[in-house]
């Protein structure tokens, strides 16, 4: 969906880009409330908030109650924060600093499939200045947070075979070819106990942070222990390095592994194959395919025959081990200069926006496919709006707007 609006005497042409789809999501693990149904809670659901009425108009609020709904936060809010601060400025007459061109993609957590395509055909459309992403989250301190790159995703879905039918495990147990040990022993290859990535190349390629932007992690608050307790784990990945480290290296996820039934479904079988799906974050300057071609490589060095196809019979009578990879695409990383004019003229106005310095981070740890626009010459800065975990602060919401408001009104270089 495209919009605009022309602003009498603006020199300036400022894109904002949000998407309005959400991830899947299961009504069944909804507790009290349903995902298509605005609730209000008094405070966090981890924290015990009890869903209270929405107020009436005019009412005062509080900061800590949240909104909760199916994608809520991720990314509806921002779009709906950017219409109210519109409608304020308009409500006290006061004019727009620049011309506004809003982009809001229904496609973003499917990898935005479509988005090269429109821009490509309608390039003179997307003509402007700066493209300011209003996805993400806040700082984990709650501090404003502006961040000038977005991670790269792909992702890698691997299939391991055993019998062709499911088999009585007090029969054919420590016989026939369990396809869950085999799967686990060649994830195991993948990362060490600290969390590094041990397939070969895996790290290579990486585009090194400029001095600025080794300044401004070193600037970053420490709050790792702080999320480690909130999170309640004891140990976390990678070695010693700090999260912010972390998010400017690329990454390999599980994200989900099956393999038959577990629990109340369970059965005494020797399954028939088992299922992982991976996510990988990329970085500035690696390659999707080449990432995932680092990963079929690996894959083969574990002793598997590799294929795109479900293996024939014929393969799985020839090959103790098989292995089915496939990905589905996936887009590079992008970011922008920190010292570029327009990103300190944004940094200046969220700054007076706030009375306050804000975190300043060189790449946000999720994906957006904000490279499209940089391959357009298009800086691409984040205005994130969502709170850490999530969900929709109403203190976030309303600082949202505020910020939003300012950048509309006072965004000069």
């Amino acid at each position: 969906m495209y919009a605009e609006l022309v602003t009498p005497g603006a020199t300036r042409t400022v894109i904002f880009y949000a998407h309005y789809d959400g991830q899947p999501t299961d009504a069944s693990r909804w507790t009290a409330t349903k995902p298509w149904e605005p609730a209000l809670r008094a405070k966090s659901f981890d924290a015990g908030g009890t869903l209270i009425p929405f107020p009436a108009a005019g009412t005062a609020y509080h900061d800590d109650w949240r909104i909760y709904a199916r994608s809520a936060s991720d990314d509806k809010s921002p779009i709906v924060a950017l219409l109210a601060a519109l409608d304020a400025l308009r409500a006290k007459k006061i004019p727009l600093a620049v011309n506004l061109k809003l982009i809001l993609d229904g496609e973003e957590e499917a990898g935005s499939p479509n988005l090269a395509r429109v821009l490509a055909e309608h390039a003179a459309l997307f003509r402007g200045d700066v493209l300011l992403t209003i996805d993400g989250p806040v700082h984990q301190s709650g501090r404003p947070l502006l961040f000038f790159g977005n991670r790269g995703v792909t992702d890698v879905n691997i299939t391991v075979y055993g019998p062709t039918r499911a088999l009585h495990s007090g029969h054919y147990g420590n016989w026939a070819p369990n396809p869950a040990f085999h799967l686990a022993r060649l994830l195991a290859t993948m990362k060490d106990a600290d969390g590094r990535v041990l397939i070969e190349g895996f790290y290579d390629d990486v585009a090194p942070l400029s001095e600025r932007e080794k300044q401004a992690l070193a600037e970053l608050p420490a709050n790792d222990a702080d999320l480690m307790r909130e999170l309640h784990f004891a140990k976390a990945e990678g070695g010693g390095k700090k999260l912010v480290e972390l998010i400017n290296m690329p990454s390999l996820n599980i994200r989900g592994i099956q393999s038959a039934y577990v629990g109340a479904q369970s059965q005494n079988i020797v399954p028939t194959k088992a299922e992982v799906s991976l996510d990988l974050r990329l970085v500035r300057n690696i390659d999707p395919q080449r990432q995932v071609e680092r990963v079929i490589a690996h894959i083969r060095k574990q002793g598997f025959y590799v294929t795109r196809a479900e293996p024939t019979n014929e393969e799985r009578e020839k090959y103790a081990f098989i292995a089915r990879v496939t990905s589905e695409g996936g887009y590079p990383a992008a970011r922008t200069p920190m010292d570029l004019p327009v990103s300190r003229a944004v940094v200046r106005v969220v700054e007076e926006a706030m009375g306050a310095p804000v975190v300043k981070m060189p790449t946000l740890g999720g994906s957006a496919p904000m490279y499209l626009f940089e391959n357009m010459k298009l800086p691409v800065i984040g205005v994130p709006i969502v709170n850490h975990d999530n969900n929709q602060r109403i203190g976030n919401f309303w600082r949202g707007m505020e910020i939003f408001g300012a950048l509309l009104a006072d965004l000069r270089w």
